[in-house]
């Protein structure tokens, strides 16, 4: 049984029934799950929680199912990593990676959202799942509807990353290349969503697909002790995660398992694509659509789904909003993977770079906590540091070639 009573609009708190719907009809506002808390305070404590399976659905009674888990039974509870070295590099104590980039089963935080929304179309009966996507979703909704025995047609904008498409092909998904950027294939999937009744897990399963973003939060929390961070440094794409997160703290203080949240939430961005770290850093609270230009192309949404609730979460925290350039996001990522053995993706390397900022600018401060978002793994953007690194060196065989090269040129 689940605890969700059904849809509520985000705006005018119009009440809707569970159904695979995202948008009110009275004054559009994106429509969101109402859960039944009091219901929820009776069977959730930390003994609950700490019972359940080692994966994100050890928090099944906070997101929105109302069967057992179908698929992605082995998504979530991902390491928090104490990045002793990064953090030393970066002059701050205590940092924390919360590292996605080995989640289960496509290795991005897209399979906790895609095993809610894949077990949620099956509950409403859907024969295909389908998505607009910059590629980490496309992986997650094949190979999740592979695993339920769904059909699958997902949209990508031409272009992606050649590891996001073999990773999405290889599950034998129907994959459409369309030309222009991800927002085009999103406006597109919306208008093809009216004549063709699949499940589109970012259109009309939004409401409960963003609610598996929940179980980020959740992990970070409790892999602290229950305890919440200073700072969290987000990628912002859609901006879902950003108030997923923060959702997510605030629900475990209405439950009595943290004390109050006094956390800052940081935006991170691309600055080829940084419409939601460019209104915060101009006091706005308005979007400017951008046309996306940056290697980072899995958070390159030039007019976010979520960006004004982006906004505003950043806001409200106390956080801010910052933006890197693609060399800052290169040398990040090498940064990352040569203090901590972590490879993220461009994604990572905008959270990487971005906390560094936000440690100049005294935003972090060096005693407190903080946790970056590492949301995907590398070996998906090869292409982003392709042209950073010299061939290796090639010796014959032979002793003597190896010493000679040690003497000459060899550092290690």
């Amino acid at each position: 049984m689940g605890y969700v009573k059904g849809l509520i609009c985000k705006e005018c708190k119009r009440e809707y029934p569970k159904e695979p719907i995202h948008v009110c009809e009275y004054c559009f506002g994106p429509l969101e799950c109402n859960y039944d808390y009091e219901a929820i305070k009776k069977v959730v404590n930390k003994k609950s929680i700490e019972a359940g399976p080692p994966t994100m659905w050890r928090y099944q009674d906070l997101l929105p199912i109302d069967e057992p888990p179908k698929v992605g039974l082995h998504t979530g509870f991902t390491p928090l990593v104490q990045a002793k070295n990064l953090g030393k590099a970066l002059g701050v104590k205590n940092l924390y990676l919360k590292n996605d980039s080995v989640n289960h089963p496509t290795f991005s935080f897209k399979d906790r959202v895609v095993a809610v929304a894949v077990s949620k179309a099956l509950e409403f009966g859907f024969d295909t799942v389908s998505c607009a996507s910059t590629g980490n979703l496309a992986n997650s909704v094949a190979a999740h509807a592979a695993e339920a025995g769904l059909k699958s047609c997902i949209f990508i904008p031409d272009g992606l990353e050649a590891g996001k498409i073999l990773g999405t092909l290889v599950y034998g998904s129907q994959l459409i290349a369309v030309k222009g950027s991800y927002d085009d294939v999103n406006r597109l999937c919306s208008e093809i969503a009216v004549n063709h009744k699949w499940a589109f897990v970012n259109i009309n399963i939004r409401p409960y697909y963003g609610d598996g973003s929940k179980s980020y939060g959740y992990e970070i929390a409790e892999q602290l002790g229950w305890k919440i961070p200073d700072n969290v440094v987000v990628p912002v794409a859609g901006s879902s995660l950003i108030t997923k997160i923060w959702k997510a703290f605030h629900e475990f203080e209405m439950l009595g398992l943290v004390e109050k949240v006094q956390s800052k939430i940081f935006a991170a961005q691309a600055t080829g694509c940084s419409p939601v770290t460019t209104a915060i850093k101009n006091g706005s609270e308005n979007i400017v659509p951008v046309k996306p230009n940056t290697i980072a192309k899995s958070i390159a949404i030039g007019n976010p789904a979520d960006g004004y609730y982006g906004i505003k979460t950043a806001n409200t925290s106390g956080g801010y909003g910052e933006d890197v350039s693609d060399q800052e996001v290169v040398e990040s990522m090498k940064l990352l993977a040569e203090t901590e053995g972590i490879f993220t993706e461009t994604a990572g390397g905008v959270t990487v770079g971005v906390t560094k900022k936000l440690i100049e600018q005294g935003r972090i401060k060096p005693d407190e906590t903080t946790v970056i978002c590492i949301t995907g793994n590398g070996l998906k953007t090869q292409e982003a540091l392709a042209d950073s690194f010299e061939a290796p060196i090639v010796i014959e065989p032979k002793v003597n070639s190896f010493e000679e090269i040690f003497e000459n040129s060899l550092t290690v």
